[in-house]
């Protein structure tokens, strides 16, 4: 006798390229990305690219990147006080970002796309969403939500921090945090430095 309830019948396979296709419009701002299957343990979220964030997400559990089209670039905050890490993610790579790697994903470039694939939050598991000052590299705000559905939960905790700028004045040093816009010195992008070429 089977101790677990029986699952119901799964969906039927489709060609997920067509999806891509058919979903095209979502994938540019201002939606940017979309969730493929709904209700489910893992959210599984193709994300296209432009897009304009400069929040840190600190996720309670590990994230799975694929860059299916072009290319993108990882923002990473390992120690607070210092300038964040640009991590290199290229058309065909994948990553796994380990549980609560302050994180910023950057899509730069127009036309590119990413899957994205972490499991759904049980209730009562927060993430949260960080801002750092461009300044001093401290932190100037963290928020945190119970995420259902990225698509829908994301937008108001960026608007909210974006249009207070209370929210957005660092308690270190006094810069006001740009909002949604890196400044033009820290502007993400994808052109990888010489000394991070792979062989």
């Amino acid at each position: 006798m089977s101790s677990s309830p029986m699952r119901k019948s799964p969906s039927a396979p489709f060609n997920f390229l067509t999806w891509i296709d058919e979903h095209q419009h979502l994938l540019k701002p201002p939606v940017g990305n979309v969730q493929v299957w709904q209700d489910t343990d893992l959210m599984v979220t193709v994300v296209g690219g432009p897009n304009r964030r400069t929040d840190f997400h600190d996720d309670p559990i590990e994230e799975f990147f694929y860059q299916l089209k072009g290319n993108m670039v990882l923002r990473v905050m390992e120690e607070e006080g210092a300038p964040p890490r640009d991590i290199h993610i290229r058309e065909g790579d994948v990553f796994l970002a380990p549980a609560h790697l302050r994180h910023s994903p950057q899509r730069p470039e127009e036309g590119s796309i990413g899957l994205v694939v972490e499991f759904s939050r049980p209730e009562g598991a927060l993430d949260a969403f960080e801002w750092y000052c461009m300044n001093c590299h401290r932190l100037v705000h963290r928020s945190t939500v119970q995420v259902k559905s990225i698509v829908d939960d994301l937008p108001p905790v960026f608007n909210a921090f974006y249009g207070d700028d209370g929210a957005r004045t660092c308690p270190h040093c006094a810069a006001v945090h740009p909002g949604k816009d890196w400044p033009d010195a820290l502007r993400p992008t994808t052109v990888v430095p010489d000394a991070e070429e792979r062989a």
